[in-house]
């Protein structure tokens, strides 16, 4: 067995999400040797003095097979002791693992565990099967059983989508119209659409590595202020225990093997947290790791074969940001170019909601090299702060999932397919 607490050559599949850029600084910071394939040539990964080689791939939404190969072969002609998917590629990591296997350690379920929570429709029914709670859901599947579902205020999303796409607040007619309108335009109701009863509350998150089903590993944290999109600019870590039963229910029920994620909403009136959504990896570890709780390093044992005994959780009230969320939010909220520089300023002194906080996504201190995405997009939204809303679209590209490509993966006869090729043969860059 590897020793795990040596340097490891480590694959991480995807470099363009923020869990994946903070995952490679854990990564870096541990000395491991660390190498990056995405289809972006300018992805978050490219910056960063950590990555020792960076990979150009095919892109795993419009070309999920050739994304495969191009991993496989990549396996086959270089050693690593660890394949780490980050993001939505674990999902065909999953469904191909017999193929990876053999030539790198992994930690996934099975697909059939995987596939029961990466969609939000088969999340909701996993929470029902288990008597887990979550808001008032509906599932529907066409306009008009969505019109009759809906109660406003509510939050309509499709089964299928990550980094807060395909998801309407609804708090009236006009609000339903609009979104009816963009789901029928994008197709959606070709698969399902939930709609759920809009929950005042706190919004927070949970992390989890579990090792056959075992838990080993929690951490949560809540949002103290939204970037783009929802998402956190800036958070603080905290104790839930009810978060952490919930989670040990789920993964214990599927036999869960790797890292696995819950969004939650903590209700303004209830003190039981009513759980979202799903995220079959790691997201965002680095407020984790400050809370002294190495998620990705008991993910790396876990993959490895360990079986590690369960990490005591983290401290309460560490806070951590992103400052690039944080400027894009305060643009996309109509922030001026002064609002801008106050945030830009705040960010830099440590006032205000960052008193006490460190950056985790650019830690420019550790990593120099990650100055430069945060410098470009401080620049572009000081040029023209409306921007921001299409400079956060482009976090959703090609290294991510669509329903098409879903499909491709689930098809019985894509691993048919594959196994007409020789292992590791695929499209090169």
């Amino acid at each position: 067995m590897i020793d795990a607490k040596k340097p490891l050559r480590v694959l991480v599949s995807e470099g363009s999400s923020t869990s994946g850029r903070e995952a490679i600084t854990i990564l870096g910071l541990a000395g491991h040797h660390v190498e990056v394939c995405d289809p972006s040539r300018w992805c978050l990964a490219r910056y960063s003095r950590f990555v020792r080689t960076y990979h150009h791939c095919p892109p795993l939404r419009s070309d999920p097979a050739g994304f495969l190969g191009f991993v496989e072969r990549l396996l086959a002609s270089r050693h690593f002791d660890v394949l780490l998917p980050t993001h939505e590629e674990g999902f065909l990591f999953a469904r191909a693992a017999a193929r990876l296997t053999s030539r790198a350690s992994l930690a996934l379920p099975d697909f059939a565990s995987y596939r029961a929570v990466h969609s939000k429709a088969g999340f909701s029914r996993l929470l029902d099967r288990l008597g887990l709670p979550q808001p008032p859901t509906r599932i529907v599947n066409s306009v008009d059983e969505l019109r009759e579902a809906v109660r406003f205020p509510s939050v309509v999303k499709t089964s299928v989508g990550t980094a807060s796409r395909g998801v309407w607040f609804v708090r009236d007619a006009g609000d339903l119209n609009r979104a009816l309108y963009d789901l029928e335009s994008a197709g959606d109701f070709a698969g399902e659409v939930l709609t759920q009863d809009l929950i005042t509350g706190t919004v927070e998150k949970a992390q989890s590595v579990f090792c056959r089903g075992r838990l080993v590993g929690f951490h949560a944290y809540r949002q103290i202020a939204a970037g783009v999109g929802g998402g956190e600019a800036i958070k603080e870590s905290v104790s839930r225990p009810a978060i952490r039963a919930a989670l040990e229910t789920i993964g214990a029920h599927l036999r869960w093997h790797g890292a696995l994620s819950v969004d939650v909403i903590m209700p303004l009136d209830s003190a039981t947290p009513l759980l979202i959504d799903c995220n079959p990896r790691l997201v965002e570890p680095v407020n984790a790791y400050r809370s002294g709780t190495d998620l990705v390093d008991l993910l790396l044992r876990v993959s490895l074969g360990e079986t590690p005994a369960p990490l005591a959780d983290g401290r309460a009230g560490v806070r951590t940001h992103l400052a690039m969320q944080a400027l894009l939010g305060s643009a996309s909220r109509d922030g001026t170019r002064r609002d801008l520089i106050r945030e830009c300023g705040r960010i830099a002194a440590g006032e205000g909601l960052y008193r006490g906080s460190s950056e985790e996504l650019t830690p420019m201190r550790l990593d120099w090299l990650s100055a430069v995405p945060l410098a470009m997009t401080t620049v572009l939204l000081l040029a023209s702060p409306p921007i921001a809303s299409s400079l956060a679209r482009g976090g959703f590209g090609a290294h991510l999932l669509d329903r098409t490509s879903i499909e491709k993966i689930e098809g019985k006869h894509f691993l048919r397919d594959l196994s007409t090729r020789r292992p590791g043969e695929g499209r090169d860059p």
